[in-house]
């Protein structure tokens, strides 16, 4: 009871607090906010795997020059790892070296069946011993399927 005499939950007359109007409200927003951006975030998280998978490519490549340099073949270099990223526990992204023999090479970055990286739009990436780099989605234009400057 306050100084008038009324019970402290009450003003007035009136309870105190939401009523079941308002607090749909309140739901419906935070449902309209979550929709829009949890796809945001989905795609956030595709950048992010796919930009590791562009890293691990080029590092690789460097790899494989070092190895040239030495043997002056790339015939008998193999990749340290078959998956991106090396940590973690799983693997979003495939690596397969191809068309290994004395002056060539390709390392090829392929999306993982069963992950949601495997419906990314810039598809399977990869670089060659030229340093050219390509992509298997997406458009040509798109300077997020893009990695480098290629050779």
């Amino acid at each position: 009871m306050n100084s008038k005499g009324v019970p402290s939950g009450l003003t007035r007359g009136r309870p105190v607090g939401f009523t079941l109007i308002e607090l749909m409200i309140v739901v419906a927003i935070i449902a309209v906010l979550a929709a829009i951006s949890y796809p945001a975030y989905q795609q956030h998280v595709q950048k992010t795997r796919r930009a590791q998978a562009k890293a691990d490519l080029i590092e690789y490549a460097q790899l494989a020059e070092r190895f040239h340099t030495v043997n002056n073949t790339y015939v008998g270099f193999d990749l340290p790892v078959d998956f991106s990223p090396r940590e973690g526990g799983v693997a979003f992204y495939g690596l397969e070296l191809a068309g290994v023999d004395q002056d060539e090479y390709t390392i090829t970055a392929t999306p993982v069946e069963g992950t949601r990286q495997a419906d990314d739009k810039c598809g399977a990436l990869s670089i060659d011993q030229a340093g050219i780099k390509t992509h298997g989605g997406g458009s040509e234009n798109n300077g997020e399927c893009q990695f480098g400057t290629g050779g």
